[in-house]
């Protein structure tokens, strides 16, 4: 951390590579003109029609600047890499233009299209990269109030100011707005809004950093209605009707394949049931691979420690690691998704000696039952596993944050992480 007295240099703002309409038009531009390469490059002559080429130049550009929105959207949530998400998100549009062009029986240049992705791919890696190195890292704080933004988040370079003089042009003031400051102190955040310089509350900023959302009193949320998008409920219900019909398919024998495994590795049933609190707070049954060896019901004055998996546990067989590695023991809750228990992606639903262990402990655990508990989960791809109570208090903050921003964008993102959690075996136990 570093004092100022007002007297530094200034900080820079963001370069011009970082502005949506310099990428429109560089990210456009790729597409559109780099196809025409190819053609002329293998056969020294266009091989495809006049139509078939402008078909081939629109359908590119048209793909690459959706990739670049879903790119940007994607990325605006705290935690993300940017350089993850690139080639998902202009793989994800060119194959969909591809597929439209191939229904649609239009005359087009396959070798342009890729040719197209290829190049406004590298071109996003580069401008990505570039604004990476040239985005701001220092920030400006009133020492007064709850300043614990600057301990929570060490990657960013923070700036005390000593005295009300103000920071360079492009500086960003951050300031407990809650709090009551000197009239001089509240001048100076006055006049730096009004000047054009960003200035934050601490608790909006602290979430976005952090990816939590900290509830005090009900009364003094931030939620606005304690109500997530519902808009949004239901269609995201229905996205979980179609993915289930559109994978239970395919999944059913690799299923029957590891329950066989699982009967031949150790005694016990393939699956483990297990009640669990769901939506709107009604219990429900949820269906796992069992991937520990097989118990007796224990009482229910030890079953809260029970229902706690810990590191290194004794208790998970062999295959069992494996399975809760690549979170193949999950699969069986497409049975849960079909029923309307849970959701593929949701705040994880936690077993019921554990859940009212919670809600006595922690203020508004109950809160999270709002929407679906999901197969995974904001708080999964960014925290992992947890045992402890201090833990399952940050995870919440993860689930407020979840709920507050209830959206499909967020939910693309927890689902583009969690085949990164999935190939890392980040939080598995």
């Amino acid at each position: 951390m570093l004092v100022s007295n007002g007297l530094v240099r200034p900080v820079s703002s963001q370069r011009l590579v970082t502005r949506l309409r310099f990428q429109f038009a560089v990210i456009g531009l790729a597409a559109m003109l780099l196809p025409l390469l190819m053609p002329l490059i293998t056969s020294g002559r266009f091989t495809t029609s006049l139509a078939g080429t402008r078909i081939s130049q629109l359908s590119s550009c048209l793909a690459a600047e959706v990739a670049l929105l879903a790119f940007r959207r994607v990325t605006a949530y705290p935690g993300t890499s940017g350089f993850a998400y690139i080639i998902p998100a202009f793989s994800i549009t060119f194959g969909l233009a591809t597929a439209i062009l191939l229904g649609l029986r239009l005359s087009y240049s396959g070798s342009m299209v890729l040719v197209g992705y290829v190049a406004s791919t590298v071109v996003m890696f580069v401008l990505w990269y570039i604004g990476e190195r040239s985005a701001p890292r220092r920030m400006y704080f009133v020492p007064a109030g709850n300043t614990s933004i600057v301990t929570d988040t060490p990657e960013v370079e923070w700036v005390s100011l000593l005295n009300t003089e103000m920071p360079g042009w492009g500086a960003a003031i951050v300031a407990d707005l809650r709090w009551d400051h000197a009239p001089e102190w509240e001048r100076l955040l006055a006049d730096a809004a009004v000047s054009g310089r960003s200035v934050y509350h601490t608790k909006q900023l602290h979430e976005s950093l952090t990816g939590r959302v900290e509830i005090e009193h009900l009364s003094e949320n931030s939620f606005g209605s304690l109500l997530p998008n519902r808009a949004y409920h239901g269609v995201k219900r229905s996205l979980d009707l179609l993915a289930c019909l559109v994978l239970l398919p395919l999944l059913a024998v690799p299923m029957m394949v590891v329950a066989v495994l699982i009967r031949l590795d150790s005694p016990g049933p393939a699956l483990f049931r297990q009640e669990r609190m769901g939506f709107r707070g009604h219990p429900f049954r949820v269906l796992k691979f069992r991937t520990m060896v097989d118990r007796p019901h224990v009482a229910d004055e030890t079953m809260r420690q029970s229902s706690i998996t810990q590191a290194g546990d004794h208790r998970v067989t062999r295959l069992g690691r494996i399975l809760r590695r690549t979170r193949i023991d999950e699969l069986p809750q497409i049975i849960n998704v079909l029923r309307g228990e849970m959701s593929w992606i949701g705040p994880r639903p936690e077993a019921m000696a554990l859940s009212r262990w919670y809600e006595t402990e922690l203020p508004f655990y109950v809160y999270r039952h709002i929407v679906r508990p999901g197969i995974t989960g904001w708080a999964q791809v960014n925290q992992g596993h947890v045992a402890e109570l201090n833990d399952v208090h940050v995870k919440l903050h993860y689930d407020f944050y979840y709920i507050k921003h209830f959206s499909a964008w967020l939910d693309v993102l927890i689902g583009m992480r969690t085949v990164a959690t999935i190939l890392t075996g980040f939080g598995a136990r």
